[in-house]
């Protein structure tokens, strides 16, 4: 425009009136009916921020021409979002000019970065993330959203996952949401980032499943107002992140009850990966439960295994098995190492239970099967999910959950393998 006073910026510009206001215009394309050329135009009251106040407006219109250029869907916002407002740019606020102006770059930079894009340098691309992160930039605008609740997996091999993911698939599907799902183990493979990935698909939230991760990573989806729910995290999660798990401590203490109660006092566990929260949990509550008792857990019949899994067990087990004086039963961190402590013991001529109680943890449909079917405490892990669920469709509809950590409770299931010792 010629009209003086006007500050034309790429693709938009800001038009100071006699008022003392600002307008701004942006070019929104041709009508297809009239033929005639659109904008989008937006005024600020004149006042100490006008000017960065209009710049913010400029932004943001330009990503909602962005966004109608080149919609995600047609879908309409799930009834659980519809009460959510997008949150307006407040004074003072960071702008992506000024991010722009930051990282050295230029405002669509920082914007094919905020939606995940390619396009950009990864040296560029990590500069920008650092100032974005940094200086505590938070998406204003409102941004179009896939349908869609993300769930990520550090490798899903495991049947817990299909559990996970049913729980999860029962919340998003009353909202009319799909359920997508990322292997963070085979992209680590890769060299590709799950949050990278996620930018550019842009949904309503995401849950990382018994994944760690990065405050960078959180930081990446938290710019871009992606809300993320951790479920049965590895670690204790960042305070501002909400989490969903089992009551492991509770579980453990279940389990050393129900062994002591048949008479067992010499009791070894197999846990799982020290850096684990639940591992220390459910290890933690078997040690309260036997010094409750009277009953100390004998630091010696304690194996702390790498992983959960069924070579664990077993190898743990025979190590275990031919002590001078061996334990009448065996505490597993989950169920995979139960069923390998079941070899070890089918291999050196034992009986379960008559030689050997064992107890696992999560209850697969595989321990139901097995010979004894075998004790262990459940894990709500379709509960879970759907809970994780619900509180991603919570912050995303701009709401304050009542509580930013649910623990569900586990239940001790009592089968055939667990029987007082001889």
């Amino acid at each position: 425009m010629g009209t003086p006073g006007a500050r034309r910026q790429a693709r938009g510009e800001i038009e100071r009136l006699p008022s003392g206001s600002l307008r701004v215009r942006v070019y929104a394309g041709v009508d297809p009916a009239s033929g005639k050329r659109r904008y989008l135009t937006e005024t600020v009251p004149a006042g100490p921020g006008a000017d960065r106040e209009a710049e913010a407006v400029r932004t943001r219109l330009l990503d909602e021409v962005e966004a109608l250029r080149h919609p995600r869907t047609e879908e309409r916002r799930p009834a659980a979002l519809t009460g959510a407002r997008p949150r307006g740019r407040k004074r003072g606020e960071l702008t992506v000019a000024a991010v722009a102006r930051l990282a050295g770059v230029s405002a669509p930079t920082v914007s094919k970065v905020l939606n995940g894009r390619p396009g950009v340098a990864p040296t560029t691309r990590r500069r920008v993330e650092t100032a974005l992160r940094e200086h505590g930039y938070r998406r204003p605008e409102a941004v179009v959203r896939s349908p869609s609740i993300e769930v990520v997996f550090f490798g899903m091999q495991s049947y817990l996952a299909v559990e996970v993911m049913h729980g999860v698939e029962r919340v998003a599907g009353a909202h009319r949401l799909a359920v997508g799902f990322t292997d963070a183990a085979r992209q680590s493979a890769t060299g590709r980032t799950w949050a990278h990935d996620l930018l550019s698909r842009q949904p309503y939230g995401v849950v990382v499943v018994h994944l760690g991760f990065t405050s960078e990573q959180h930081g990446l989806l938290a710019t871009s107002g992606i809300p993320l729910v951790a479920l049965d995290p590895t670690g204790e999660p960042e305070h501002s992140v909400p989490s969903v798990g089992a009551a492991n401590w509770s579980g453990g203490i279940a389990a050393a009850r129900h062994l002591l109660s048949l008479g067992h006092r010499r009791v070894a566990v197999i846990a799982g990966p020290a850096e684990r929260m639940c591992a220390r949990a459910r290890l933690g509550g078997i040690r309260a439960a036997m010094a409750e008792h009277g009953v100390p857990l004998d630091e010696r019949l304690v194996r702390i295994g790498q992983w959960f899994a069924f070579e664990e067990g077993f190898n743990h087990a025979q190590e275990l098995l031919r002590l001078p004086d061996p334990p009448t039963a065996v505490l597993c961190g989950n169920d995979l190492q139960a069923l390998g402590v079941y070899e070890a013991a089918r291999q050196a001529g034992l009986r379960i239970p008559d030689d050997l109680s064992v107890i696992g943890f999560d209850d697969i449909p595989a321990v139901r099967w097995c010979g004894p079917p075998m004790t262990t405490v459940r894990q709500p892990m379709v509960e879970m999910g759907a809970a994780a669920a619900d509180l991603v469709l919570t912050l995303a509809a701009g709401r304050t959950p009542g509580q930013t950590r649910v623990e569900l409770a586990t239940t001790l299931i009592v089968r055939d393998s667990t029987a007082p010792p001889k």
